[in-house]
């Protein structure tokens, strides 16, 4: 029998969860537009507004506040670009140099990066020191998508409110990973994503406090607050819902297990030479980056998918096409170096297995990709 892969790129999307798959096949039974008047419209209806207050509960947020998306670049979307619309005489939107594309793309369109340290943490002296009354949005995630790195929410958010300007967090790699709680963090505005957490892809959330008043930034029916438009996924957003709130319930445990598990791959990255960026900074459990001198990501990739074991070079969300981490360069590492780094993450089905291949294999690839260097 064939050996089954060795999966450790939940970062990028995890395995459906069972309670996802069951609330998916359930409500997709359900036949009827969720904005239809009649009965079987207002059936979908009350599965959608079941699985807004399921969502809303697993992360501490009132239901009103949940938007469903498409997933997190959307809800990144909608929070930078439709605050930054959405308040008049405020013209300047900061971002942290360490965002996900959906955030960071907004520097193209006039919003400004705050540097971050050598460890990945934004340079809180930096930002004091941009930030006025004219900022409209204020985006720092809760944890890099790449290195897991925590970010300082607290005093990014007391700045924020200082300024008067909306605080946004990207928490797609927080939440069952991380403590999350919308109504405690302060935020103005949250992103969630499904699929790294269990769920099918193709459904997120933003959650925004009720008295944030977006900006749509597309046309349509705006369905959602009058912010989002499109026919609702009933279907997709209970089986998020479902997906959230298993995570949570789990979180606490598989964290530790993840915690364990990181720092023995992190241990044997170190002792093939390798930097393990993730541990240079409080971080996320199940996130380990390593940047391995002069072996090509690639490569290290290559001989490892090889072995049935599966990985990352960083983010997955630029289209398939890999190059030099734009994490690791804003960190201050060279292209070289950005281009030398892998992340290893885990998620409800990593086993101890899977972490045992791992470490077994990476005292054999790094050398044979350093070689070929």
């Amino acid at each position: 029998m064939a050996e089954l892969p060795a999966y450790v790129d939940h970062a990028a999307t995890s395995p459906l969860l069972p309670e996802a798959e069951r609330a998916f096949l359930e409500v997709s039974r359900v036949v009827g537009n969720a904005s239809a008047l009649h009965r079987a419209g207002q059936r979908a209806r009350a599965r959608l507004e079941e699985a807004r207050e399921e969502l809303a509960a697993a992360v501490d947020a009132h239901p009103s506040e949940v938007i469903f998306t498409s997933g997190g670049s959307e809800a990144d979307s909608l929070a930078v670009l439709g605050g930054w619309r959405a308040r008049p005489g405020r013209d300047r939107v900061l971002v942290s140099a360490v965002e996900h594309p959906a955030v960071l793309g907004a520097v193209e369109r006039g919003a400004e990066p705050v540097p971050v340290t050598s460890q990945g943490v934004v340079d809180l002296e930096a930002l004091a020191a941009v930030i006025d009354e004219r900022v409209a949005v204020v985006s720092v995630m809760t944890a890099n998508n790449e290195t897991g790195v925590i970010q300082p929410l607290d005093e990014v958010g007391r700045l924020a409110r200082a300024a008067g300007a909306w605080q946004h967090c990207d928490a797609v790699q927080a939440l069952g990973h991380l403590p999350l709680s919308f109504g405690e963090s302060g935020a103005d505005l949250m992103s969630l994503s499904g699929h790294k957490i269990g769920a099918p892809v193709g459904i997120g959330a933003l959650i925004a406090k009720r008295d944030v008043k977006l900006a749509a930034i597309g046309l349509g029916g705006g369905q959602e607050r009058t912010v989002r438009s499109g026919t609702l996924p009933v279907a997709l957003a209970a089986a998020f819902a479902a997906a959230a709130s298993a995570a949570v319930a789990a979180r606490e445990d598989l964290a530790a297990r993840w915690g364990i598990w990181g720092d023995r791959v992190a241990e044997v990255c170190a002792g093939l030479g390798g930097r393990v960026n993730s541990h240079e900074a409080p971080h996320a459990p199940h996130i380990v980056n390593v940047t391995f001198p002069k072996a090509r990501a690639d490569d290290v990739l290559f001989l490892l998918d090889q072995r049935s074991i599966y990985a990352s070079v960083g983010s997955a969300c630029r289209a398939g096409v890999h190059q030099p981490s734009e994490v690791l360069m804003a960190m201050g590492r060279s292209v070289d170096e950005a281009s030398w780094t892998l992340r290893f993450s885990f998620g409800h089905s990593t086993t101890e297995d899977d972490i045992a291949r791992l470490c077994e294999a990476l005292p054999v690839v790094v050398p044979q990709a350093q070689r070929a260097y």
